[in-house]
């Protein structure tokens, strides 16, 4: 009997996006609730913040020129930091002190993705950002993460641009598809699903996408 074929799954998101942040983790507990089913998972970039730039701003000038005023922002933080916990994260918002551009961020899950250490290194810059308020805009804190992760020395790809025309192609994509919230997972290439959707939700999906797929090779 042949065996079965995985289920690509594509995940749109943002490193700094807290909903991301979460939905990453309920993606994963939905694969644990169908550990038959057999999935390739792959990070697509997706700029929550497009006009922040490349060197990044402060926290304080992104929330008051996104939300108005810094304490607007600490009921969504509450909200968020909430989600958060339940799903065993941490969130702690106070400790950002810079908002970033995520194009480096995005090359660094694009080159780990070629090594199948995409998840990794999603993770570990999600962790860095959300729980530690780490400087995504610092080359040196990346290229630590990205070491840490398995990369190896990425310093001299960091200072060049290479990729980051790819990257910003495959973000552009993504909103000329019409994505203008994130998380977005596409399923096989067949239907998406939008939000941190619960894990029974997404673990539906993956079910279903399988049966697709296995439709489809009959």
């Amino acid at each position: 009997m042949p065996a079965q074929k995985p289920v690509r799954i594509d995940v749109v998101s943002d490193v700094v996006c807290p909903w991301c942040f979460i939905g990453k983790r309920r993606l994963e507990k939905a694969l644990a609730l169908r550990p038959d089913i057999p999935v390739e998972v792959h990070y697509r970039p997706y700029f929550l913040n497009d006009w922040i730039p490349r060197e990044g701003i402060s926290r304080e000038q992104y929330l008051i020129t996104k939300f108005g005023s810094v304490d607007r922002y600490k009921g969504i933080a509450g909200r968020v930091q909430a989600a958060a916990r339940e799903e065993g994260l941490t969130y702690a918002a106070d400790k950002i002190s810079r908002q970033p551009n995520t194009t480096d961020a995005h090359r660094l899950i694009h080159w780990a993705d070629q090594v199948g250490k995409a998840p990794e290194m999603k993770q570990k810059l999600m962790d860095m950002y959300f729980t530690e308020g780490a400087d995504l805009t610092d080359r040196e804190v990346l290229a630590k993460a990205a070491a840490e992760v398995g990369l190896g020395d990425v310093r001299e790809a960091l200072a060049s641009e290479r990729d980051v025309a790819e990257v910003e192609r495959e973000a552009e994509a993504a909103k000329e598809a019409g994505i203008q919230g994130v998380p977005m997972y596409v399923f096989g290439g067949r239907f998406a699903v939008s939000g941190a959707q619960a894990p029974e939700y997404l673990a539906e999906a993956i079910e279903r996408a399988a049966n697709d797929v296995a439709d489809a090779a009959e």
